[in-house]
């Protein structure tokens, strides 16, 4: 059945004020960090919603919107979420991270402990739906993982924008998510992301991002 069409509108803007309107986005998530040490101050959760629905205008391969986003407070779930996912990266560090890998991680000051997940006041747990049923009938999604990452793009832009912190965790494997969270089959957990308000003294490492020359290539 196919949809119907509706006109498409947008505010015109000056050559000015694109210019300007791109550079003060540019500049406010150039401010975006990483960030590993919470507060456990409460947040409105009508911030935390609207968070999430930005995410959701994300476009997706034929508009299927291949994601879950389980939204997580409970401290129970928190600390069998912070224990399973401790066991993984334990295992991780351990013995199946290489050595190169463990020294590029080392400036950063990552451990295999994840104590942000029991303090933060929130994680999101975002799950991709591989397929869909329908009437019985089993229906695959399209370009699930270009579609999700482009959610949780702007789902990370989103949380910067409230004036809040996060951090992108994805222990290896990740299955005790769904089976912690009761997620249906057809979702697999993607990514896991601490929302909240940084601690008091946090601090950040001092890294640099690359220059446009050095991520932009022109063909004029």
């Amino acid at each position: 059945m196919p949809h119907k069409f509706i006109p498409y509108t947008q505010k015109e803007l000056t050559n000015e004020e694109q210019l300007e309107k791109s550079k003060t986005f540019y500049e406010q998530l150039d401010e975006r960090r990483s960030v590993r040490e919470y507060s456990d101050r409460d947040i409105d959760i009508e911030v935390i919603e609207n968070i999430i629905k930005t995410a959701g205008t994300a476009p997706s391969g034929a508009h299927k919107q291949p994601w879950t986003f389980c939204l997580v407070s409970n401290p129970e779930l928190k600390s069998k979420i912070r224990e399973a996912a401790e066991v993984e990266e334990k295992k991780s560090y351990g013995s199946r991270m290489s050595e190169r890998w463990k020294e590029d991680l080392a400036p950063l000051g990552t451990t295999w402990e994840k104590p942000f997940i029991e303090i933060a006041p929130y994680i999101i747990v975002v799950f991709k739906r591989v397929h869909e049923t329908v009437d019985g009938e089993k229906r695959n999604n399209y370009y699930v993982n270009e579609s999700i990452g482009i959610a949780c793009g702007m789902l990370i832009s989103a949380i910067h924008n409230a004036g809040l912190v996060t951090l992108t965790h994805t222990p290896s494997p990740m299955n005790f998510l769904g089976k912690i969270l009761n997620r249906p089959e057809n979702e697999r957990a993607y990514l896991l992301l601490p929302v909240g308000h940084p601690a008091k003294n946090a601090e950040v490492p001092d890294i640099h991002r690359k220059k446009l020359n050095e991520l932009c290539v022109v063909y004029k």
